[in-house]
Formats: structure tokens, sequence, C-alpha cells
């Protein structure tokens, strides 16, 4: 819009300048007199000559007419494309998102807003997990939509820089092809090690190819849902049970990820000690080490240590209790 509103003022000034330069060099009129008539003329208001034109006068003014008229319809024509269009709030709109991007750290890119894509959205915003989206093709948002989109080609490193992903968390891609998806993380990885990045893959091989292009996890849609669709009828109950406990604003049951940091209260402490299951009735059904190791099913004499992450099953409400005393400081007495 920039560039269409400054290309019309230097039009009009260019015509203004040309039919005043004119008047003044072929009528020899002042430079006001010359510039009234040029105003007057591409305005097509029809009052009388300011003075009497010579034949080469007339016939420049003939000229003018044709292009001068024409430059102001076009200049017109943009002014009213802009405001009817809301150009103009597109602009502020923009200037809004990209405030909202400079302030934006440890969050995650989600590369693809299609069908998966808009249901990571709608998880991530569900947990109020602050992301960013870029979508290759324009699409239709609601006017009360607070998901900030750039729409551009998520392999280009500049709009991956514009998403801000030296500061962010994660990312996310889930591009329609497997080339796509391995561009992305070659690039995500270059601008950012220490990134957390997901990955789809589609095609079978295609796996190890963005594993070893830097993902940090890849998931496979296709072989999920191939394997849920067989569980779903070699074991019926297992599938009901964890659709029911992961499902997405499931408000009586829900298994959850709570980290221990250092000096919390549950803190080199047993399960039992730390009154996990008889404080707040959740199950702690594995404990994944600092060091990646994963304990499954542990016992009541399990010590918990700084820096695990308890993989949990109980109420919403307790979970999130159980997740602020994982995050509390022991007091010092």
């Amino acid at each position: 819009m920039r560039k269409r509103a400054l290309f019309s003022i230097v039009l009009v000034v260019s015509v203004l300048l040309t039919g005043t330069i004119g008047y003044s060099i072929i009528e020899g009129w002042p430079f006001f007199d010359a510039l009234y008539m040029t105003v007057i003329t591409l305005a097509t208001i029809g009052y009388q000559e300011v003075r009497p034109l010579s034949y080469m006068g007339r016939a420049f003014t003939i000229v003018l007419v044709f292009f001068g008229v024409g430059v102001v319809a076009y200049v017109v024509n943009n002014g009213i494309k802009i405001i009817l269009e809301g150009e103009i709030q597109k602009t502020f709109g923009r200037m809004r998102l990209e405030k909202k991007l400079k302030n934006m750290k440890n969050h995650f890119i989600v590369c693809g807003y299609g069908r998966m894509g808009h249901i990571i959205c709608r998880e991530l915003k569900t947990h109020k997990v602050p992301f960013v989206v870029i979508e290759k093709e324009h699409i239709a948002l609601d006017a009360d939509e607070d998901i900030p989109f750039i729409f551009g080609d998520a392999t280009r490193d500049e709009l991956l820089k514009e998403a801000g992903i030296e500061r962010a968390r994660g990312l996310i891609s889930v591009l329609s092809t497997d080339a796509q998806n391995l561009y992305v993380v070659l690039s995500a990885r270059e601008l950012n090690p220490d990134l957390l990045i997901v990955a789809r893959a589609g095609e079978e091989g295609s796996e190890q190819k963005l594993l070893r292009a830097g993902a940090d996890r890849v998931v496979s849609p296709y072989h999920i849902g191939g394997l849920r669709i067989a569980h779903s009828v070699l074991k019926p109950a297992v599938v009901d049970f964890l659709e029911f406990a992961t499902k997405s604003g499931n408000i009586e049951l829900q298994m959850e990820e709570i980290e221990v940091t250092e000096g919390s209260f549950l803190a080199d402490k047993t399960i039992h000690e730390a009154g996990i299951g008889r404080e707040y009735g959740v199950i702690v059904v594995a404990i994944k080490r600092k060091e990646g190791e994963m304990k499954f099913n542990p016992v009541h004499n399990t010590k918990i240590k700084p820096g695990d992450t308890l993989i949990a099953i109980g109420e919403t409400e307790k979970l999130k209790e159980l997740e602020k005393q994982a995050g509390a400081k022991t007091e010092l007495v």
C-alpha cells in the first residue's frame, strides 16, 4: 500500500509540475497563474482560462487534459481502493503483528496450517502456549482470531527469522511434502542449534532423513493412524482409556508432564514421602530422568530427583496443584 500511495503522490506532483512549467514557458505566465490553470484543468471544474491562451497554449491544454485527467482518475481509484478494501487496517494490523513478534520469546513456530497444523494450533492455544504460524496460502481469518500469522514460504530463512526463530523454544513442521519439511528442518537447525524441532514424515524412509537433518522428533501420521486403528480392534479398552486421559478439554482426567525444578518441594523425596497419591490423588505412571532414561511404573520408594519429568494421570485441578509444588522452592528453616 505504501508503494502505491507513494507512486500516486509522485504522479500527481509530476503532472502539476509539468502543467505549471508548460504554461510558464509557452504563455509566459507567473508561477501561481500557471499552477492555478493546471489545477482547474485537471479538476475539470470548467472555469474560464486565467488569461487568453495562444494556439500552442490550447494544444498543450488538450494534451494535459487527456494525460492529467487519466492520472487523477488513477489516483482517486487507488484512494478509494485503499479505503474500501481496508488496506489501512491491514497495514496497522501488520504493524501490530511485527510488534508482537518482536516481543515473543520461548514460543513455537508452526509451519503449515493444514488439517494437522490446525489441530496442533488448537492444542497449543488450549494450553496457553505462545506460537506463530507460517502458512503459504492466504486463508480467511475470523475477526476475533488472535493467532499471529505470517503468510509465505516457510522454507525461506527470512520468514523463519521474522517469526523469531532465534528466540523460539521449538519448531513444528507439518508441510505437505517431506522435501519441504526436510528443508525447513535444515534451515531451522542452522539458525538455532538449540531449537526443539518436531517434523512430520509422510513417506516410509523419510523419518531417518529428517532425524539426520536435525529433527529431534519425527511423527508419521499414517503409521500412528494405522496402529491406532489396529489397537482399536485388538485393545479397545486401552485405546478408550488413553483417549479419555489425553483428550484436550477433558475436565475429569488428564495426562500431563510435570517438571521438578531444583530445590522444589518434591525434589529428593520418594513418591510416598511426597504424598503424590495420598495428598493429590495423582498416579505417576513414569519418570523421565534428566539424563533421558525413562522409568516406567515407579514404585512408592522411587526417589524424585531435580530435573526429573513426572508423567502423571489425575484430575486437572489436582495436576495443577502438583505442578505448583514441583516448581515451588523449599523454605529453609
